[in-house]
This record gives structure tokens, C-alpha cells and sequence, in this order.
């Protein structure tokens, strides 16, 4: 499913920063408006993921039209010169599935020995690793 939010553009002297008004005013930035775009969606994806993961209530996207640059602007005490607002859209789900649910394939050396003996108990080796990494990285 489609998610489409409204997305205030800053000129900035490297670049552009982007400000989503109706998410907290989450914001991330980019070194070209391209770039910036592709932030914004990303920014998007990552922040709708995490609200559906904890199962937190997402927010309704505001109209277009409804969202002022220069408010924003105020808001933030930003310079509202080459501002200009857009709307970002990602379908979250396939969005996820490609970037942050995606496995990677890792090659890793044990001894013999261990191998034999975690196949004999049937251990799944991925699962295992998997564990380890977490409790390693929480610590």
C-alpha cells in the first residue's frame, strides 16, 4: 500500500533539507534535490516501519494544498526562500522487504569437529548466528 505524505524542501547552502510536518516533524536532508528526494523516502519508510512494527497509530497525511512552506518555515525559523513543498510517497512493505527485512549471505569458518556436531542435532546454523549477533550488539 501506498504511503504519501507531504514533504517541505529547504534550500540550504550544501544542499537541501526536508521536513515532514505531519510525522513530528521528522527531517533528513540530501546533497542535490534528488538526492534530498531519495532521503525523504527513505526517511519515510524507515520512520513509517518502526511506527507499524511497535504497532503505534500512523498519522493521517495532510492535503497538499493544506500545508504552508512559510509557516513551516516560521516554525522552524528557516528561510522559506526556495522552499517549496512536495508530496513523498513509498509503499513501506515492499520498501522493507528490499532494504531493511533482506537477508544477506555470509560465509564463516568453524572447525570439523563443530560442524559434524551441530549437524547430528540438527541446529539450524543461520538461526544460531542470528541469536548470537543480537545478544552480542544489545550487550
Amino acid at each position: 500500500m501506498l504511503s504519501i505524505y507531504p514533504a517541505c524542501f529547504f534550500k540550504e547552502k550544501n544542499g537541501y533539507s526536508v521536513v515532514f510536518p505531519d510525522l513530528n516533524w521528522l527531517a533528513t536532508s540530501g546533497k542535490n534535490e534528488k538526492d534530498a528526494y531519495n532521503k525523504a523516502v527513505e526517511c519515510l519508510a524507515g520512520y513509517l516501519y518502526v511506527l507499524k512494527q511497535d504497532g503505534d497509530s500512523v498519522p493521517a497525511a495532510s492535503n497538499l494544498k493544506d500545508i504552508s512552506v512559510d509557516k513551516v518555515a516560521e516554525e522552524l525559523e528557516a528561510d522559506s526562500k526556495d522552499a517549496f513543498v512536495n508530496m513523498v510517497s513509498v509503499d513501506v512493505k515492499e520498501y522493507a522487504k528490499a532494504h531493511f527485512e533482506k537477508s544477506v549471505r555470509k560465509t564463516l569458518t568453524i572447525p570439523a569437529w563443530l560442524n559434524l556436531a551441530a549437524q547430528e542435532k540438527n541446529i539450524n546454523f543461520s538461526q544460531v548466528l542470528q541469536e548470537a549477533l543480537i545478544a552480542k550488539i544489545k550487550g
